[in-house]
């Protein structure tokens, strides 16, 4: 049994979630014991309410601490990782920064999904020095890759899995007879609401003009300025759940500005409608090209008139939504399935035991 210590960003981070948390029993069963070191406080977490100050020599005091807390508690992945055969460190520890990564047991196993060189303050660095340090890289997409050739000698391409257990296609002319709305879907966290309001105008058109409602799951509400509220249904994440709303969904969707940050986007929101049996339109920024040009899956939208007319399309051709949905299945049955992707890592972590 290899041991495999993997330092992940936290609880509800989804990369730890899906590029690392849901291998962790299929890796068991292949040989590849991974123990998950999950931080106390997670890399992301803002600071607690009750502790806001309004005097700024106040308020960056407690920044610093608040940092200086969340790189301690990462203090026992380290220490784990010397326990463990392979380290497994699931981006950087700290977002923009160097912190205890020198300190790591090697062989280290760094697994990006993400443009981190862009983050500030200095994320270039953080992400420079992290790739020298690691003995590969196991990057999500082929920009991510790309970018960090120049500073390891060997980078490997491993995308994001969809568990193509838990995700299933729902039959959609069934969910279309149950529900007397079409159901435009979009799912991710908050922070990614920008991509979804460069859309709203385009959104706010086709729902006024159809028996149409967007379905938005996150962790809190959107708010919206020219879309009606009854035309909205807001449903917060919860993990339990997630798989349901997607089976609730006609259409998925997932625009992207046309930025260096979205390059380095893995499209796991497009592979999660994908496994649903859904048909997709999408921004065609970074990876989201590349999995559009493996099969007839959906539509690439850019401006308003492509946002409408791709929506206005699917709404009123079921059997094209249909089609669409059924090849975007076979595409990540082939290509991005936990299955598949289970058994690159089990070769790689093999490769360094």
């Amino acid at each position: 049994m290899i041991k495999v210590a993997a330092l992940t960003s936290g609880k509800n981070v989804p990369s730890a979630r899906f590029r690392v948390r849901q291998h962790i029993v299929p890796l068991r069963r292949r040989g590849i014991h991974v123990r998950e070191y999950i931080p106390g406080i997670d890399k992301y977490a803002p600071p607690p309410p009750f502790l806001s100050f309004s005097n700024p020599t106040g308020l960056t005091l407690i920044r610093a601490a608040w940092k200086c807390a969340k790189i301690l508690a990462r203090l026992p992945g380290t220490m784990g990782s010397w326990k463990a055969e392979i380290t497994w460190l699931e981006r950087e520890m700290h977002p923009g920064y160097l912190t205890l990564e020198p300190l790591l047991k090697h062989p280290i196993v760094f697994d990006v999904d993400d443009a981190i060189w862009l983050t500030a303050p200095f994320g270039r660095l953080a992400a420079v020095r992290n790739a020298k340090i690691a003995d590969v890289i196991l990057a999500g997409n082929k920009h991510i890759a790309d970018w960090f050739t120049a500073y390891s000698k060997d980078v490997r391409i491993v995308p994001t899995a969809v568990d193509t257990d838990r995700i299933r296609p729902e039959n959609i002319q069934d969910l279309k007879h149950s529900n007397s709305r079409f159901v435009i879907g979009w799912t991710g966290t908050s922070s990614n609401f920008n991509s979804l309001y460069q859309i709203e105008k385009a959104l706010a058109e086709f729902l006024k003009n159809h028996a149409a409602e967007l379905l938005v799951i996150a962790d809190r509400p959107p708010r919206f300025s020219g879309i009606k509220s009854d035309r909205v249904r807001y449903v917060k994440w919860d993990p339990d759940t997630e798989i349901g709303m997607l089976g609730r969904m006609d259409v998925g969707l997932m625009p992207l500005p046309s930025d260096k940050w979205s390059l380095g986007k893995c499209s796991f929101k497009m592979l999660q409608y994908m496994a649903a049996g859904l048909p997709v339109v999408v921004s065609p920024v970074g990876m989201n090209v590349e999995v559009l040009a493996m099969g007839d899956i959906g539509f690439s939208a850019e401006t308003h008139d492509d946002w409408y007319g791709a929506l206005s399309c699917l709404y009123h051709d079921s059997g094209l939504a249909h089609r669409y949905g059924a090849n975007g299945r076979l595409v990540v049955e082939k290509h991005f399935s936990r299955s598949v992707i289970s058994a690159i890592l089990e070769d790689i972590f093999k490769e360094f035991s």
